[in-house]
């Protein structure tokens, strides 16, 4: 393991988005001997490196020119130039490139791709290199640019600045790859356990959406700071991948939003956060010698727990006179269930603010309160 860690990694297209990403992850992976070439990087860099590196990821590349004839000297071109120079050193490491869904469409940047697959599949076979050939759909997440070829990258910048975005077709279907899942591919890639078909390296977890509900779902992480609304957060789903691509475009100036405090005399009492499966989490702060509660519920519970301060939480059994009490403080964090049939209150009996999570099983609804008075 530690001498793979050694090999010397050259990665073409080092600055874009992609290839940030990827530097990190070798980086946090031990790998220390890593030349990253990108268009400022001197020529000398690259004719250095392809002489003794031990792996190639090529990811240098032109999506977006302003003149179609770009895309095959970019594309093409420079992939023809770099196993050109591999071939002269004499270097049989491996290359793996990535290329696009798009190498199978008759267009500019489509035929650039194909072009630069067939050249190192041809490459492999003359040299005995092992070329490994991805085609990647739509790549997403953090650093990608905005307002340029990625549309979920627009979506975020531009839904998190309250501006306006467009979308021809809400039915499109989308084929994205989230960022991590690919650098997971790459990575098991260089550990020489690439996953391939039809002769084609594939980024073994994809997913696949209509256009608009994904914009509709990014809409929601925006609208979540006024509802309070948990956004759905499954390991490994497509809403959570967009909600984390999401809060790596807010403004840096608005990472803080506000809560809506009911105040009074005894303190206050600030809901958190809510969803519509989990129920709900709020922040009871109540003042010394006050005491809060005095009801019960049918089908809600709870659990309270003291972050700071000093109470006392009593509870008597509907129908009971008996009433039995728990002294809870922040010097030994513990949780405290409120079952249902249980009238209960708490009271701050420190000399300091009494603050206390509380989770309720149910997010609280006018409607249908489920909240009886009761005296303990």
């Amino acid at each position: 393991m530690e001498e793979r860690r050694k090999v010397k990694i050259l990665v073409t297209g080092a600055g874009g988005f992609v290839g940030k990403n990827l530097l990190c992850r070798l980086k946090n992976s031990g790998y220390a001997n890593v030349v990253a070439f990108d268009l400022d990087t001197p020529k000398e860099v690259l004719d250095s490196a392809v002489r003794d590196c031990g792996f190639v990821f090529h990811l240098a590349g032109v999506n977006r020119p302003k003149d179609a004839a770009e895309f095959m000297e970019g594309n093409y071109g420079f992939t023809t130039e770099l196993l050109g120079k591999l071939a002269g050193a004499g270097n049989k490491a491996p290359v793996l490139i990535t290329s696009s869904i798009q190498a199978a469409l008759d267009n500019p940047y489509g035929k650039s791709k194909k072009a630069a697959e067939d050249y190192i599949f041809e490459y492999g076979k003359k040299t005995g290199a092992k070329v490994l050939v991805y085609r990647l759909p739509n790549v997403f997440g953090k650093w990608c640019r905005p307002n340029y070829n990625s549309a979920i990258a627009t979506f975020c910048h531009n839904i998190a600045r309250g501006e306006p975005i467009r979308i021809n077709d809400p039915n499109t279907d989308m084929h994205v790859v989230y960022i991590d899942d690919l650098l997971d591919a790459l990575m098991e890639a260089l550990a020489g356990r690439e996953t391939v078909e039809d002769g084609f390296c594939v980024v073994p977890v994809t997913h696949r959406a209509k256009l608009g509900y994904i914009a509709d779902t990014i809409r929601s992480f925006k609208a979540s700071r006024d509802n309070l609304e948990v956004p759905y957060t499954k390991p490994g789903s497509l809403e959570t991948k967009l909600y984390s691509t999401y809060l790596s475009y807010l403004p840096e100036a608005e990472f803080s939003y506000p809560l809506k405090m009911h105040i009074d005399a005894r303190g206050s009492f600030t809901e958190f956060l809510r969803t519509p499966e989990r129920g709900q989490v709020s922040v009871n702060i109540t003042k010394s010698g006050v005491t809060k509660g005095n009801h019960w519920h049918d089908s809600k519970n709870e659990k309270f727990l003291v972050v700071s301060g000093k109470a006392s939480i009593k509870f008597k059994k509907f129908g009971s006179d008996d009433v039995f009490e728990y002294i809870v403080s922040s010097d030994k964090l513990e949780v405290v269930d409120i079952p249902t049939g249980y009238a209960h209150n708490i009271t701050n009996i420190g000399s300091g603010d009494l603050v206390t999570v509380m989770w309720a099983n149910e997010a609280f609804s006018p409607e249908k309160p489920d909240t009886y008075a009761e005296n303990v």
